[in-house]
């Protein structure tokens, strides 16, 4: 299968983002976002009426418009049991030092990594870090001693560049090795609040949807956190606002937890969704900027959730 369209919104995405690596050259902290691909891939998760995954689909059951324009799918993959590469995006902002925030983030992570196929090969797995700089702490492995140990090293500092952060993370994610049919994502692991981004939310869901990284946002939430919740509406407004369009547009979902029930729930319904994804690939259409793709199957009872779009010659950085 070819490799998956890796671009960026030149019309939308008009600043460089705030953060970069650490531990890199200075020529890494702008990173550059290039398109050259014929083939755009498109990951999908599609339920049946009940929330369950729809099986035994082929390539003639979905259709595909850009633009209103109906599209030919050219390439075409099912697998009821896909290895994964997820990368696990902490938030070590200030504020998750409140309550048990980052450990509950940390609990949540060890749900997703029981349900991987870590030690085998198959599923990968990476840790990253970001207040104001993206830290990467684990690069991605098969070794679940590495990865645990890398969430020891997760602690709470500074101010937040969610939205930046999850940017450069998605282009890593993205990075894979020719013929590797990992199902990849980013799994973003914060309290929602987000304190320093020079990129706006739709800025980043156009990014990270070019690139076919679906984004899955866990918020979690302490009882404290609830409480407070239902006085100002603050989180969910979050979750359910720009977070969660972030998440939407690029395939992903996000959640809002409170307890380890949730935690365990939201973990594996990640897991589940990377492993039962469809993948399809339309002939990019020539010409730069933005193109809009709608995706849906013949069958009206069944429901996909997709990217949204892509983009052709785009570039943010410079």
């Amino acid at each position: 299968m070819s490799t998956a369209v890796t671009t960026a919104l030149a019309s939308l995405l008009v600043c460089t983002p705030a953060v970069a690596f650490q531990q890199t050259s200075p020529s890494a902290a702008k990173p550059t976002f290039r398109s050259a691909v014929d083939l755009v891939s498109i990951a999908a998760v599609v339920r049946d009426r009940h929330g369950r995954f729809a099986r035994g689909l082929q390539k003639e059951d979905f259709v595909i418009e850009e633009g209103g324009a109906r599209r030919d799918v050219v390439e075409f993959h099912a697998d009821d049991n896909a290895p994964v590469r997820v990368a696990l995006l902490f938030d070590v902002s200030g504020s998750m030092r409140l309550a048990t925030r980052l450990e509950d983030a940390r609990q949540t992570a060890r749900h997703l990594l029981s349900a991987l196929r870590l030690g085998s090969a198959e599923d990968e797995a990476a840790v990253y870090s970001f207040d104001m700089n993206l830290q990467s702490l684990q690069p991605f492995t098969s070794d679940p001693g590495a990865i645990e140990a890398a969430l020891s090293r997760v602690a709470p500092y500074g101010q937040t560049s969610l939205y930046d952060a999850i940017a450069l993370t998605a282009e890593e994610v993205a990075d894979t090795r020719p013929g590797d049919r990992r199902r990849r994502a980013v799994v973003v692991l914060t309290d929602g609040v987000d304190t320093s981004s020079r990129l706006t939310p739709e800025k980043v869901s156009a990014l990270a949807s070019s690139i076919d990284v679906p984004v899955y946002v866990i918020t979690v939430a302490s009882d404290v956190d609830r409480d407070a919740i239902e006085r100002e509406h603050s989180l969910t407004a979050k979750a359910e606002g720009a977070l969660r369009t972030l998440s939407h547009l690029t395939g992903g979902e996000a959640f809002v937890t409170s307890a380890p029930a949730h935690e365990s729930i939201a973990a594996r319904q990640v897991v589940d969704e990377l492993r039962h994804q469809y993948v399809l690939a339309v002939a990019a259409t020539a010409g730069s900027g933005w193109h809009a793709l709608t995706v849906k199957t013949r069958d009206k009872d069944l429901s996909v959730r997709a990217r949204s779009g892509y983009s052709a010659n785009g570039r943010i950085g410079s």
